[in-house]
This record gives structure tokens, sequence and C-alpha cells, in this order.
């Protein structure tokens, strides 16, 4: 159900994604949906969480596969995986729940506190993949501009695909990023 529920959302946005429409696509009768998820809100909150936790699976999947700390590949493949992140369908789902919860007050709430959760693991672990001392002077500001350059990259890729633009501007914040990160002499 929750496979199909972030599907629909991807595909068709939220007003396209009703209980039934989910149902459908999940194989179930929208009775069955309704016993698990009493309410549209409880079916996209779950789905919600279930995207939350497949962007954490994908980003602490990538850590097995980077290049050694502290090189400039780790840094540029680092910064590569979290704009994936950002500009993948699992992105694109929880993009159409924010929209929609920007005018559901009971949805926003859910909304609101999954992704506080989910920012703060996602910082947490940037912060770790890049190897970050955020005791350092402009650090945490740094890697929280780099989430939210990748979230931005995310959103323009809705729109259009520009990746060769969209290569450039991750090699260049990776070069930012070295800079800042270097150890200090």
């Amino acid at each position: 159900m929750l496979e199909a529920a972030v599907a629909c959302l991807a595909e068709h946005g939220w007003s396209g994604s009703t209980v039934t429409v989910v149902a459908e696509r999940a194989g179930v009768s929208r009775g069955a949906a309704q016993h698990h998820f009493p309410t549209r809100e409880d079916l996209f909150t779950a789905a919600v969480e279930h995207v939350a936790e497949k962007r954490s699976g994908a980003l602490r999947a990538v850590t097995r596969s980077l290049p050694p700390p502290g090189s400039v590949a780790r840094t540029w493949a680092v910064v590569e995986e979290l704009v994936d992140l950002y500009t993948g369908p699992l992105f694109r789902a929880a993009l159409q729940l924010w929209v929609a919860a920007s005018n559901e007050e009971e949805l926003r709430r859910r909304v609101v506190a999954i992704e506080a959760r989910v920012g703060r693991e996602t910082h947490r672990m940037a912060v770790e993949l890049l190897g970050a001392d955020e005791g350092r002077p402009g650090v945490r500001e740094t890697v929280q501009g780099l989430l939210d350059m990748a979230r931005g990259l995310g959103l323009a890729n809705l729109l259009t695909d520009d990746k060769p633009r969209r290569d450039r501007v991750v090699e260049q914040w990776a070069r930012v990023l070295d800079e800042v990160l270097a150890p200090e002499a």
C-alpha cells in the first residue's frame, strides 16, 4: 500500500491520489485499504514516513561504496548522492505531500514533524559522510547550505532535467566543501 501511495503521489500529485486510486494500484479493495488507513491523511502520512525511511536507507547504503574519507573524490561522491536523493521519485512524492500540507492543517502538522526528523537525520548523515567537524565556524552552515542546494536542484528537476548544469553545480559545491572542511593548518 505504501509503495503504491508513493508511486501515485509522484505520478498524479495529491489531487489525483485518492485512497481508491492507491488501493487499485496496490491490488487491494478500498475497504482493505481503509481498514489499515482509516483516512486519506493516515495513508499519506504513513507514506511520508515510508518515504523518509527509504530516503535515509538510500543514504546509509551509499556509505559502502564511497571513496576513502578525506579524499576529493569522496566529497564529490557525497554531494552527488545527496543531490540524487532530492532529484528522484521519493523526493517528488514527498514534495507532493508538502504542497498538499500547505493547505491542510492536519496533514501539515504531521508532515512538519516527520520532515523535521528527516531533516535532522539527513544533516547528521551528511556530516558523518563528509567527516565534517561542526565545531569549526561555518561548517554546520555550509553542510546545511549543501542540503538546501540539493533540495533546490530537486525542485528545478521537476520541470526540466538539466543534468549538465546540475553536474557543474555538484562539482562546485564539492570544491567549496573541500575548502571549508580542510583541516586547519
